[in-house]
């Protein structure tokens, strides 16, 4: 990240993805009538939404550069949270839709580390650190929901 606005950015892209993705496997997890499981992809998409006020708030006090979609460069070719393909399928059963959130959001837990690892602006810095523990409270919430299904 050459800046605190151009982190700003990837940050706000990234977690509103993430709150369309987890609302995506809420009404999925509804239709499997699994209401528990609905209910955590929907404060998964809350607590997205928050961070993403945040993001936005932060960027109020800055010049946020408009970017369109094709100018962001991901570590792969979307943003690491994007939902897969197969994300909303009516036919995933709940553990798919577990393992399709853990891993991205692993995915945005390290991209974030990424950000904080390879940034020498202290500014930049503390901001990632603030979205890397964030988004490994997520990782950690979602390991217990699956070792919760397991049992």
């Amino acid at each position: 990240m050459k800046s605190v606005e151009e982190f700003l950015v990837y940050a706000a892209r990234l977690e509103q993805e993430a709150a369309l993705r987890f609302d995506e496997l809420a009404d999925v997890a509804a239709s499997f009538a699994n209401k528990d499981v609905a209910e955590f992809f929907r404060q998964m998409a809350y607590f997205s939404r928050l961070h993403l006020d945040e993001a936005r708030k932060r960027g109020g006090f800055h010049d946020l550069p408009e970017m369109t979609p094709g100018q962001f460069q991901w570590p792969g070719l979307e943003s690491p949270e994007a939902a897969a393909i197969w994300g909303a399928d009516p036919n995933m059963d709940v553990h798919q839709a577990m393992d399709l959130a853990l891993e991205a959001e692993r995915q945005g837990l390290a991209f974030y580390q990424g950000v904080l690892d390879n940034s020498d602006d202290p500014e930049i810095k503390a901001m990632a650190r603030e979205f890397v523990e964030e988004e490994a409270e997520h990782v950690a919430a979602i390991e217990r929901w699956i070792s919760r299904l397991a049992a």
